[in-house]
């Protein structure tokens, strides 16, 4: 049952007219309101005395005590306004305090933007439901993908940051500026990640070619990318995603990220990967510490790595095999590479030999584990009109395409067939009749030679 302060005073006040005129009992009144005997009669003696305005609460329309004095409120909204316009209310709370020293709670600074048109409402916002359980321990499963947006606003072009989220805590594992997603940079990220926090159970990724053979009826390979072989030798499993939604707490991390670390950038003044990628860290820390929840369960299920640290470069790399001909030959990638004869390279011919191709571009031709002293023949590579180029890498490639256009000389005159074979003119008429145009070969041979007089002699 309602009490006074929060029933209407025309209630009770209908009921102490009816208690006054005898009516009702005090008891059944105290019972029916839900209040002692004795404030029964505090109130009764009020309306007795001023009538039923008189039970209204003393505070109704009083300024609370710990009201914000509008001048704050109005310097706060024009802080916003001029130096923090995109930012969320929390964020914003943040910036205030720690920037001027201006402490507001970030729910009073939510309705403040509200009021004033600087933020919408969540009704007025799209809802994102996140149907999926999170994994019960640290390190079951990792989700993993590439973000390609102008991190650095209008300062530089865009890049792609690796994230590496783990899925029971929503903890930042690994943070990476890239030019685009491809097996190296991946693989650069992982490293990374392996050497901080060990292996994982399993990555959760979507279905990006550096992840999942495209190919249904591939048959090289056993179906499994680079990325995939070098996990494997790693026992990490992969997992790919058949929806964007399915791997839902790395795209919202994704778009949180492009909202406050964007910020953050541009407040540090930072407009490269090189000073993105020192000051990631220290943003992993803040952000987990504010974002990270605890596991279900508090085992961590990272492992130990089962290699060296020091031969993971042999594991990060691009491996494939070419078949080697009589002449000790072999072809790769575009590329024509010669092995050098000796006892060992002598019986390879007509084998197989694995290619190692790291990061740095440099390449090894291995037998049985052995490395074998070789020499390329065309190292330059240039890419080609038929090259098959993923959206994803698509800016990347037309960097690259611009530079290498850039640098290249200029282009000489082509030069018809006979003269490549070194044909050269001996001025000698062919046998036979003489030709029915001779006569306008002989004026036209005629005019040249008097233009070139003329200008000999006007020099």
């Amino acid at each position: 049952m309602m009490s006074a302060r929060a029933e209407p005073c025309g209630s009770f006040g209908v009921r102490s007219a009816q208690v006054n005129d005898g009516r009702l009992s005090v008891d059944n009144a105290a019972n029916m309101q839900d209040l002692t005997r004795r404030q029964v009669f505090r109130l009764l003696k009020r309306y007795r005395k001023d009538g039923a305005a008189a039970i209204r609460h003393k505070s109704r329309g009083k300024i609370p005590n710990n009201q914000i004095h509008k001048a704050k409120r109005d310097y706060a909204l024009s802080l916003i306004k001029e130096q923090y316009p995109d930012f969320g209310p929390t964020l914003a709370a943040e910036m205030l305090a720690e920037h001027h020293g201006f402490k507001v709670s970030h729910e009073t600074l939510r309705k403040w933007m509200t009021d004033d048109g600087l933020w919408l409402s969540r009704k007025q916002r799209r809802r994102f439901h996140q149907p999926r359980l999170r994994r019960e321990c640290f390190g079951e499963l990792v989700q993993i993908d590439g973000s390609d947006h102008r991190w650095f606003e209008d300062r530089a072009g865009p890049c792609t940051l690796l994230v590496f989220i783990d899925d029971a805590t929503s903890t930042l594992m690994e943070l990476l500026f890239v030019k685009s997603e491809s097996t190296f940079s991946y693989f650069e990220a992982l490293e990374s990640y392996l050497l901080k926090h060990g292996r994982p159970i399993a990555f959760y990724s979507d279905k990006h070619t550096v992840f999942r053979v495209a190919k249904e009826d591939a048959k090289d390979g056993a179906r499994m990318t680079q990325f995939g072989r070098a996990l494997n030798q790693l026992n990490v499993e992969i997992l790919c995603a058949n929806s964007s939604q399915a791997k839902g707490r790395v795209e919202r991390a994704n778009r949180t990220l492009q909202d406050r670390l964007v910020k953050e950038l541009r407040l540090a003044g930072i407009s490269n990967m090189v000073d993105g990628n020192i000051f990631l860290p220290a943003f992993t820390e803040r952000f987990n510490a504010k974002f990270a929840k605890a596991p279900a369960n508090p085992n961590d299920l990272h492992r130990a790595l089962n290699i060296e640290p020091d031969r993971l470069s042999e594991v990060f790399c691009l491996r494939d095999k070419r078949h080697v001909t009589k002449d000790l030959m072999l072809k790769y990638d575009r590329r024509r590479i010669k092995l050098e004869v000796n006892d060992l390279t002598r019986g390879l011919v007509g084998k197989y030999v694995d290619i190692y191709e790291y990061s740095c571009g440099r390449i090894q031709v291995r037998a049985n584990g052995v490395v074998l002293p070789h020499s390329i023949l065309n190292p330059e590579r240039k890419i080609t009109h038929a090259a098959i180029t993923e959206n994803k890498r698509l800016s990347a490639v037309l960097d690259h395409i611009k530079t290498e256009q850039d640098k290249a000389p200029p282009k000489v005159k082509v030069k018809p067939v006979s003269a490549k074979n070194g044909y050269v003119k001996t001025g000698r008429r062919p046998p036979g009749g003489p030709s029915k145009m001779e006569p306008y070969y002989a004026r036209k041979r005629a005019e040249r030679e008097v233009r070139a007089a003329s200008q000999s002699s006007d020099i």
